[in-house]
């Protein structure tokens, strides 16, 4: 790859450097900000994954990654005291941008990508300039950073197109944007993963199915004794049938009201995985108020889905380092399992 393509990440090597196109990391953080916004805002993710990083082709960022001693060996692409800003650009484009696409309303769009993208790095800024120089109301006044960014930046990069689809309907405003935030930080993380540590990246995930996964937890509970009429077996089969018809009823709250012994851990992932199959949902999380209930629906879990060791991943503040593994370290980190 020649020096004058605009670079994203460097990595050393034994005897040479690997180099991370710029459009190519700005196409595959958009790709998957997009895939993991699918249902609640694909392509408001996906034009901040496009712009996350716009302010790397300002000159500044680039000399920077290319340093006198070749390349800079690691890091470059972080922000913080001593480098190059290369978030802020993207965030002031996406203002403009959002502008001149919505004359109603763009200004207050447009502010929702600044913000996500503002804060890839180190988080989702305040408005108020009260809170310092890196409040988004100081950094969208430097408009010469997005300059410098957009006289060195393809127009496949820089046009965009504006989001088909409005936020979804009485969505909590503060909620859906963190939600969108998590998209693009995760996205933009993966992406550089599989570029600087590929090993790493192929630990990842799992490629296990909730289809998958119910057809084993079907198998398993067909080798329950029913029991005869009246007995507490009879009553787990009457709770398991209600819940799994439950099950295609419209998403929202539900609750399940059972005493102790009568199959709620589950009947309820019976409907959980079921109800998630009907509507396309894609992962199943249980929140539980006490560790101890937490460790033993895990084992009931694992029991369950043996097969497919990479299904459950168990996470809390009493988890014992001991029977971590390098994929439940790596699948805490985005709760993809």
């Amino acid at each position: 790859m020649a020096d004058t393509v605009p670079l994203a990440h460097v990595k050393a090597t034994e005897s040479d450097f690997e180099l991370h196109s710029l459009a190519n990391h700005l196409h595959g953080v958009a790709r998957l900000s997009a895939d993991f916004a699918l249902g609640f805002g694909r392509d408001w993710a996906e034009v901040a994954g496009f712009w996350h990083d716009l302010g790397k082709y300002r000159p500044a960022f680039q000399d920077y990654i290319r340093n006198a001693s070749g390349y800079e060996r690691e890091n470059a692409h972080i922000e913080g005291k001593g480098r190059v800003d290369h978030s802020t650009a993207g965030a002031i484009h996406a203002i403009e941008r959002f502008a001149a696409w919505m004359p109603q309303g763009g200004n207050i769009f447009g502010r929702i990508v600044a913000y996500l993208i503002s804060g890839h790095h180190a988080g989702l800024p305040d408005w108020s300039g009260e809170s310092g120089q890196g409040a988004l109301e100081i950094r969208l006044q430097q408009r010469h950073l997005l300059e410098e960014a957009l006289s060195h930046a393809p127009a496949e990069i820089t046009v965009g197109r504006p989001p088909a689809t409005n936020p979804p309907a009485g969505a909590d405003p503060a909620f859906w944007i963190r939600m969108l935030f998590s998209c693009l930080v995760d996205a933009d993380f993966l992406d550089t993963e599989a570029f600087m540590a590929p090993d790493q990246a192929v630990r990842r995930g799992s490629d296990v199915s909730l289809a998958q996964l119910e057809t084993a937890l079907t198998a398993c509970l067909a080798r329950f004794d029913p029991g005869e009429p009246g007995s507490l077996n009879a009553w787990r089969r009457h709770v398991l049938e209600d819940c799994r018809r439950a099950a295609s009823l419209a998403p929202g709250l539900f609750s399940l009201t059972v005493p102790t012994g009568g199959g709620k851990t589950l009947s309820s992932l019976a409907f959980a995985l079921r109800h998630a199959l009907i509507h396309g949902k894609r992962r199943i999380i249980y929140v539980i108020p006490y560790t101890s209930i937490i460790e033993q629906t895990a084992e009931v879990f694992r029991a369950v889905f043996a097969d497919f060791p990479q299904a459950v991943l168990e996470h809390h503040s009493n988890l014992d380092p001991t029977r971590e593994t390098a994929f439940s370290r790596l699948a805490s980190e985005n709760w993809d399992a």
